[in-house]
């Protein structure tokens, strides 16, 4: 399938219909008192640009397990669902993926190699749940294991068509057909239930892999204790207090530029449609929400 290539302005559309949707996300926290974060490079852009990285194609919030949940009852009882969707298992039977998503009613984003998926599409945030991570070092590793594994069979349903060499499409293949994604969820949930007991050392994106090498089993759960607001695209945003000691785990040196070639563009799209929307009627929904 081919590759949409995006223009500049294009990019910029796109950047904005993501906001609109973490301002959507900071409306229901704001309003249900949940306590969630900028993440990853949104979390960056927030810091190093005060709004998103310019090349970035893409936005991340956080949570703790106990809030999202939360954000999950909230978004039942009060999102604009005519506007926006929130993505995950039990709300879209075919969305294999371990983390929430929220998408834009009215938008398209397929990625290359993903047109045969069956889950809603559209233009979305990445919506992250934070489990604890055992303190044992010995189960930590389990830990990490098993949910490598629960990743891998959570792909099973991509990896079977888009996988490099035949013997991999036939596991994968294998995986998909013998192990539902119910049953891989079910596993996962009761995982986390058991660990999120009690308070651990460290917290970690259970189905989606740590950024780096710093950070490999996780990160500090103290990060989690405390939240600050900070600019991002000219409105306020939830971000973690301990945000240098999190940037710092995920990136290194965070405050210095990339070279330009590593200051990579979108991702790959076979398909691509958006809506036209501006910062200021965005800014305006904030301060009419917050003020």
């Amino acid at each position: 399938m081919e590759k949409v290539i995006l223009s500049g302005d294009d990019l910029r559309t796109l950047q904005l219909i993501e906001l609109e949707m973490l301002v959507e996300v900071d409306r229901l926290c704001r309003k249900y008192k949940i306590h969630y974060s900028l993440d990853g490079g949104t979390m960056l852009g927030a810091v190093r640009h005060k709004g998103f990285i310019p090349w970035d194609d893409d936005a991340d919030v956080v949570f703790t397990r106990h809030e999202y949940a939360k954000f999950y009852r909230a978004c039942k009882k009060d999102l604009d669902t005519e506007r926006f969707f929130l993505q995950e298992h039990r709300t879209d039977p075919h969305y294999r993926w371990g983390y929430a998503k929220l998408r834009r009613r009215g938008t398209e984003f397929v990625r290359v190699n993903q047109e045969h998926m069956k889950y809603k599409t559209g233009v979305c945030i990445d919506i992250f749940a934070d489990d604890n991570v055992p303190d044992h070092l010995l189960l930590r590793r389990l830990h990490h294991g098993v949910h490598f594994c629960i990743r891998k069979l959570l792909y099973a349903e991509l990896g079977r068509e888009i996988e490099m060499t035949g013997i991999m499409r036939m596991w994968y293949g294998v995986l998909y057909r013998l192990i539902p994604a119910d049953s891989v969820f079910w596993f996962r949930n009761r995982i986390a239930s058991l660990i999120n007991r009690k308070k651990t050392e460290l917290v970690c994106h259970t189905t989606y892999p740590n950024p780096g090498p710093a950070c490999y089993y996780g990160f500090p759960s103290a990060c989690f204790d405390r939240y600050i607001q900070m600019e991002f695209e000219g409105m306020m945003f939830s971000v973690l207090a301990d945000y240098d000691r999190y940037l710092n785990l995920c990136y290194g040196d965070y405050m210095q530029l990339p070279p330009p070639e590593k200051r990579v563009g979108p991702g790959e799209a076979s398909c691509i449609r958006l809506i036209d929307i501006t910062l200021e009627e965005i800014q305006d929904r904030y301060r009419k929400e917050n003020f």
